[in-house]
């Protein structure tokens, strides 16, 4: 059992550090499309990964166009604070690509209004509050999916 946890030009070196030590622990696969904020060889990457870098499964891709052309005919899920849709809906299934965006702004318009139907957001209570931090985001959504999963 695991997901796809797919990074669309992630900007943190630690996010992405404490993603990669999340998917090794609950067996998924980090896809990562590039550009980055930063080099792959970041020591604050590797420091919020630990030494469990070299054991994670990581795919590369030069870019949006190229993760879509790959993986076309996959089950996705898009995650955005302007999903209408809870996490809490999404029927999660072994193989889910869950993808995200970058720290600043997100996913791209392009990319919500073309899945606005895979569209799932994790419902904040404050108004003082945009969106959580993606760290904290992949790891909401792929627990979920493990509790779905697994009940």
């Amino acid at each position: 059992m695991a997901f796809n946890i797919v990074l669309i030009e992630p900007e943190i070196p630690n996010n992405t550090g404490n993603i990669g030590r999340l998917c090794l622990g609950t067996g998924s696969t980090l896809h990562l499309v590039k550009p980055f904020g930063f080099e792959i060889s970041d020591k604050r990457l590797k420091r919020a990964g630990l030494d469990y870098w070299e054991h994670l499964e990581v795919i590369y891709y030069e870019n949006v166009a190229e993760f879509f052309e790959v993986n076309a005919d996959k089950k996705m899920a898009f995650f955005s604070s302007h999903g209408e849709k809870s996490h809490w809906d999404l029927p999660y299934e072994n193989d889910n690509f869950l993808v995200f965006g970058k720290e600043s702004v997100g996913l791209s318009k392009e990319i919500t209004n073309a899945h606005a139907e895979q569209l799932y957001k994790i419902p904040l209570y404050s108004e003082h509050i945009r969106s959580l931090n993606l760290a904290n985001a992949v790891a909401v959504a792929v627990f979920e999916g493990l509790r779905q999963i697994n009940t």
